[in-house]
């Protein structure tokens, strides 16, 4: 044994993966009960062993927003609920372009197109498919960045196509546990997601699949979503925590904060790098809600080692800047395997603030911002 907390449960767990081994279901019920700080570090020791302690950054652009008919109970762009935000069709490739050079100068590692709807149909929409690909084509020609894509349910032939294009990561979240998933959702299952990510791995894409902590789950099914995304075979897993939106079905219920505490938040990012050593554990939308400004960098001390940094799909994300501080507080480095940038110019834009006519210039990943680029 090359470390120890003095907890026998955690060090036997660490021990095992460092064995080789994979923990299951039984370990993880086991390690979400353990104290958050002996978890916190463990995992982080995990991360050293199997990362290379950098934190790996993603932006996304909203490309059509709102009239989805799907019933997610913690969306705001589903046409089942009235929140007030702004809607369009599938956004000009070329402005998708602009918002992916705008992640890349910011830092971002790969950018991911993302739409709202139950997917992008080649055979029922085919002006919408040749947009799509033509943003693809846009951005991987024209950036540094590793595109991504998150287009809802794929047919065999969409996916090979993707994937020719391509299309580094297909994400598509899990949202929660296959025991809590129809609590969220009516209008399609769990396993129609499991069967697009399925499609998706065939076709030769990686997947990016996660959840949205704090929807009332309970912590059995936090860690029994994260043993589904074990049998998937996930390399990225985004973390995000419920920003309750109001008009939507959980804001409703819900309120304005997620049901979640900080302890919970971090403990459970802990037994994700436990239960996935080798993947992205990527922090995502909610956490700068949900924890406080001077604990943005504790998920970084508990094994994240991913980021999706800028704005989301619906609701403004932190400075780029800023994440960049709080990673580096954590005593890790931004990645830049395919996007090598100015990492001092990103921290100065957050110190800078809003330009001049209220806009912030470090936006990344948001079509519609005025942000100018820097030459």
């Amino acid at each position: 044994m090359v470390y120890e907390t003095g907890n026998t449960t955690i060090d036997d767990a660490v021990e095992r993966l460092m064995a080789g081994e994979r923990l299951d279901r039984r370990d993880g019920l086991a390690l979400v009960a353990q104290p958050v700080e002996e978890l916190a570090v463990a995992a982080d020791y995990v991360r050293s062993q199997f990362g290379d302690d950098t934190v790996d950054a993603c932006s996304i652009v909203n490309a059509k927003a709102g009239n989805c008919a799907e019933d997610c109970g913690f969306c705001a762009q589903s046409v089942h609920f009235d929140t007030g935000i702004d809607t369009y069709g599938f956004l000009d490739p070329e402005e998708i372009l602009d918002a992916a050079k705008r992640a890349e100068r910011d830092g971002a590692q790969r950018f991911g197109i993302v739409v709202a709807e139950k997917g992008v149909s080649k055979e029922q929409r085919p002006d919408e498919w040749a947009d799509v690909i033509r943003a693809i084509r846009l951005v991987r020609d024209e950036t540094d960045v590793e595109v991504d894509a998150s287009l809802g349910i794929l047919t065999e032939e969409e996916a090979s196509i993707l994937a020719d294009e391509g299309i580094n990561h297909y994400n598509h979240n899990i949202e929660t546990s296959p025991r809590f998933f129809p609590e969220i959702v009516e209008t399609h299952s769990f396993e129609d997601r499991v069967r697009t990510l399925e499609v998706a791995k065939n076709a030769g894409m990686d997947l990016c699949a996660g959840v949205i902590l704090g929807m009332g789950e309970t912590p059995t099914d936090r860690v029994d979503a994260a043993i589904a995304l074990q049998d998937i075979g996930v390399s990225s897993l985004p973390v995000n925590i419920l920003n309750p939106v109001a008009g939507t079905d959980l804001g409703d219920r819900l309120g304005e904060s997620a049901d979640i505490s900080t302890e919970e938040i971090i403990g459970t990012i802990a037994v994700y790098r436990l239960l996935h050593p080798e993947a992205r554990v990527r922090l995502t939308g909610g956490r700068e809600v949900n924890l406080d400004a001077d604990e943005q960098h504790l998920p970084f001390e508990a094994g994240a080692d991913g980021i999706l940094t800028g704005d989301y799909l619906t609701t403004s994300g932190q400075d780029p800047g800023d994440d960049i501080a709080a990673m580096e507080e954590a005593g890790l480095e931004p990645n830049m395997d395919a996007n090598e940038f100015d990492k001092e110019a990103v921290k100065a834009r957050a110190e800078d603030g809003p330009t001049g006519d209220g806009t912030v210039e470090t936006a990344a990943g948001t079509a519609t911002s005025n942000a100018e680029l820097d030459d």
